[in-house]
């Protein structure tokens, strides 16, 4: 048999994507005896339970596959993941048998943990455990876990493409996943620890979390317990008591001879990897989600540590340090002595009282040396760098010591943090910036951390000043990679396409035990009812959103691959997705589609959490991010000389671009489309939309589409040719319609109201070229088209109706604009630019035309340069100007009797009407039931 797609992993655009990634795990079934016995296993999924300690029995390794097949959990298993599926338990302890010790976990086959799984005996009957690229394991509960004893190994070697998974059992059948749903991984050697005796007798250590005899410790530093590579470990670690418990990964005196490289743990119930002594190496280490330390060490730990990225949860959940470094050896024992290079951690808003969110501990008996940190994370974040002193009554000598004599050091880091320090004894803040090359950055001045160029998921841009800004590791020791940057990822995001939430670590469930879809995680139920999904990382194969479930976004969602690994996202009528940050939004990539066809009664829903939770009125402007739609069609920004075209996109991390040659490229259908409650300011002229169409072609669906509340625009057409019907702008806080970059499409029926309680809002349209000399100006057409604005003014900015600026022609007709504190219409010639004045008294062919429209403002038209602009606006056909209280609308209907230019007969894209505005009549009400905000 040939199991295919049980993981979906994949690369990210092109520019940040690891060659050669993306693709299904295949699992194939190799040369084996399958005569096994089977049993009928029906052990319920009892989460939570506190670990007992079981008997081992031997289980003996034969030329069969280890274990035994379950046919209850090949059933369900099966169910999920829509195929014949075999699954194989194991228990006990592996010894080898008829010198054969070499345990082989094949990918043919999941394999499920029973109680403690321990390989081979301490330092006897040793046995190399193999798993194959793309081997699936997981467990039930906290009482399942792995253990590699002293003198075996484990050979856990997957590749980019396939990665080794080991996860819960909820996980593999698409149930509510979460952190401590199995226990995780030990591996334990014979290299020191400082718990060793000092006088040189054996040392068998028990660790922590583990049962009675799980021992440690030995004299043997380069001891090798195997290798672990591209191997993804989810939703494990427990607490037995405290300062007893499970980890992700335990390294308990590991040796130098072990590879540890490209290994995640994610959502661990404790600390993510913890190493109590040894001396093992580690690079490529994901840590995101997990809810204590992300890394620890004690024991006199003295590894080598590069590349390592630690995220606490984006969801502001539970969650503690990013390190914790310990000695705890005794008096007289050696200090643990890490060497750490290139390693990010940004924070989230997690602070109890019994912990909080922070960057760097410190504590006795521990020395470090440190490079090329990046610590960052929101404002309510704890302190980012810590040194425990202990107290005025019991000071802890050993740390302080430390830093004054150099056993700790910390260089070329830079801390981003509200509280950057946190000092006892030492004035931590300058031993800090008194070391070479650290810097921390003032998080108020927002030019100060634009320039660290930090995306949303970690990386940073080609114009990062974190980039050369680093000291070169490998002239401390050679196992480092010779880099100058600052941070664990540079310019090539090493993450993609194998750790989950990049691209990759994922398992393809079809029929998932709570409903929701392929390509997607259950988590808790944001509502306390109705299950909800969540989407993250990269999409790279076809996701449908199905109805009945809640979608959350985790940071940003990149459907397919800048035109590669193409995906399609559907979404099914009456979804609604949501996002909890700024950090999250959805980009569609050139080359892939959206298809989010809802109805007037289901329409789709994309907005925030606070929404979803505490209804209409809970949700605010900029409480997520937006909706990013990116294609191939041309931009004035694009190379004139017909070279490729790649336009990083504002807003999105840096790889999101678009651009191209195809005028007719199709990025999908948005239909009965809410966006509501998002827009993010990253910096100023770099922000989030509603909903941002970046080279999107005419190919592309645009029709019953809201955006409202939202932070910055409400929709921006960066080029492109997309054309748009029966648009609604609600309650936006700058442009409800913005056009730049050559933009030539069509709308029709687009209706604005600025808010209603009169607060924040600009201009209903602001059109723009801004393609540079030479390139073709933005000349989109616009017909019925209603503006209503509101009494919002300030010196920065105020309620207004349309204004044109440099290098725009357009098309309007049937317009009716009114109610804006501000001007009706202005075109904007103070700058000097000619090219729109040009577009307007003859010069240029085709000219800008303004028709059969009605401005009712207390300021109608703002004249600026020399140009007659009321002149201009008054000679042409049925154009009126009226007074603010002209009776031109009643509601968000059109009662004024201006003679409507039949614009079909212009465009065939436009149709008939015989009124002017967005929307005639209550019987012709398009906006009816599926919109708000237009009470």
């Amino acid at each position: 048999m040939e199991l295919k797609q049980l993981f979906k992993v994949s690369s990210l655009a092109a520019a940040i994507a690891l060659a050669g990634c993306g693709g299904d795990i295949n699992i194939s079934e190799g040369d084996i005896d399958n005569s096994v016995n089977n049993s009928n296993n029906t052990t319920n999924n009892n989460t939570g339970s506190t670990p007992t300690t079981p008997t081992t029995p031997d289980t003996p390794v034969t030329p069969d596959l280890p274990g035994e097949e379950s046919t209850f959990l090949s059933n369900e298993v099966s169910q999920a993941l829509g195929q014949d599926v075999t699954v194989r338990t194991l228990t006990g302890r592996l010894i080898p048998t008829d010198g054969d010790a070499t345990v082989t976990l094949t990918n043919d086959v999941v394999w499920a943990v029973e109680g403690p799984l321990f390989v081979g005996n301490d330092n006897a009957d040793q046995v190399d455990l193999e798993i194959e690229p793309g081997t699936i394991v997981f467990g039930r509960n906290g009482e399942d876990y792995i253990v590699v004893s002293r003198g075996s190994k484990i050979e856990a070697q997957g590749t980019a493409t396939n990665p080794i998974i080991m996860t819960s059992y909820n996980d593999v059948i698409g149930g509510e996943v979460a952190p401590g749903q199995w226990g995780g991984l030990v591996i334990l050697g014979n290299a020191p620890s400082t718990k060793c005796p000092q006088d040189g007798s054996d040392c068998a250590l028990q660790v922590e979390g583990a049962q009675e005899g799980a021992v440690f410790g030995g004299t043997d530093s380069a001891d090798n317990s195997g290798t672990l590579n591209y191997v993804v470990v989810k939703y494990a670690g427990f607490e037995i008591a405290p300062d007893n418990e499970l980890n992700g990964i335990t390294f308990g005196g590991v040796g130098s001879g072990t590879t540890v490289d490209y290994v995640q743990v994610h959502s661990n119930a404790d600390d993510g990897f913890e190493f109590f002594g040894g001396s093992v190496n580690a690079k490529h280490l994901v840590l995101t989600g997990n809810l204590d330390d992300s890394v620890d060490w004690d024991n006199g730990y003295n590894g080598r540590i590069q590349y390592v990225f630690v995220e606490h949860a984006t969801d502001n959940s539970e969650a503690n340090r990013g390190i914790e470094g310990d000695g705890d050896g005794g008096d007289g024992t050696a200090f643990s002595a890490p060497v750490v290079a290139n390693m990010t951690i940004l924070g989230n808003t997690y602070d109890t009282a019994d912990k909080d969110s922070e960057g760097v501990l410190l504590r006795d008996q521990t020395g470090a040396t440190l490079m090329n940190f990046l610590i960052s994370g929101p404002e309510g974040m704890g302190e980012c760098l810590e040194a425990d002193e202990g107290s005025d009554e019991e000071p802890d000598t050993t740390v302080t010591a430390n830093l004054a004599d150099g056993t700790i050091t910390m260089t070329n880091s830079v801390i981003a943090c509200s509280e950057p320090v946190k000092s006892g004894t030492t004035d931590l803040e300058a031993w800090f910036t008194g070391q070479d090359g650290n810097m921390i950055v003032d998080v108020t001045d927002d030019s100060a951390v634009t320039a660290l160029g930090i995306n949303t998921d970690g990386s940073i841009t080609s114009e990062s000043t974190l980039l050369g800004a680093g000291a070169d590791p490998s002239a401390v020791d050679g196992f480092f990679d010779s880099v100058d940057y600052i941070g664990a990822i540079g310019t090539n995001d090493w993450r993609q396409g194998w750790a989950f939430g990049y691209g990759g670590g994922t398992i393809n469930v079809v029929n998932s035990a709570s409903g929701c879809p392929a390509g997607t995680v259950t988590i808790s139920s944001v509502d306390g009812t109705t299950t909800t999904c969540e989407l993250s990382g990269t999409v790279t194969s076809d996701v449908t959103l199905t109805a009945g479930n809640l979608y959350s976004l985790s940071g940003a969602v990149f459907v397919g691959g800048d035109n590669e690994n193409s995906a399609t996202l559907t979404v099914e009528p009456g979804v609604t997705v949501f996002g909890e940050s700024g950090e999250d939004y959805i980009v569609v990539s050139r080359g892939s589609q959206i298809d989010a066809n809802g109805t007037a009664s289901s329409p789709i829903t994309f907005t925030s959490r606070q929404h979803v939770v505490g209804g209409l009125e809970a949700g605010t402007a900029g409480q997520w991010g937006g909706m990013i739609i990116l294609g191939n069609a041309p931009s004035t920004k694009c190379p004139q000389d017909g070279s490729a075209c790649a336009l990083q996109v504002e807003g999105a991390q840096e790889g999101a671009v678009f651009g191209g040659t195809n005028s007719e490229d199709n990025s999908g259908t948005l239909r009965y489309v809410r966006v509501m409650h998002g827009g993010f300011e990253i910096a100023p002229d770099n922000e989030l939309n509603g909903i941002t169409f970046g080279g999107v072609g005419s190919g592309t669906t645009i029709e019953y589409v809201q955006v409202h509340k939202n932070a910055d625009d409400g929709v921006e057409f960066f080029g492109g040719s997309v054309s748009a019907k029966y648009l609604v702008l609600t309650g936006i806080q700058d442009d409800s319609v913005d056009w730049d970059n050559g933009y030539n499409g069509n709308m029709q029926f687009v209706l604005v109201k600025h808010a209603e309680d009169g607060s924040d809002a600009n201009r209903g349209i602001e059109g723009d070229g801004d393609g540079g000399e030479g390139t073709a100006f933005s000349n989109p057409m616009v017909a019925n088209m209603t503006i209503i604005g509101n009494s919002f003014d300030t010196t920065d900015a105020d309620s207004e109706g349309v204004l044109l600026r440099d290098q725009t022609n357009a098309q309007l007709y049937n317009f009716v604009v009114t109610g804006a504190a501000g001007e009706c219409f202005e075109a904007d010639l103070s700058d000097g630019d000619t090219t729109l004045e040009a577009n307007m008294n003859g010069t240029n062919d085709p000219q800008l035309t303004f028709q059969s429209s009605v401005l009712a403002c207390s300021e109608n038209i703002k004249n600026s340069g020399d140009f007659d602009q009321e002149t201009w606006f008054t000679s042409q056909a049925n154009n009126s100007l009226l007074g603010a209280d002209a009776a031109v609308l009643n509601g968000i209907y059109t009662i004024d009797a201006t003679t409507a230019v039949d614009v079909n007969a212009l465009n065939s894209f436009f149709t008939t009407t015989d009124f002017i505005g967005a929307v005639k009549d209550a019987d012709n009400d398009w906006t009816a039931g599926w919109t708000v905000g237009l009470e």
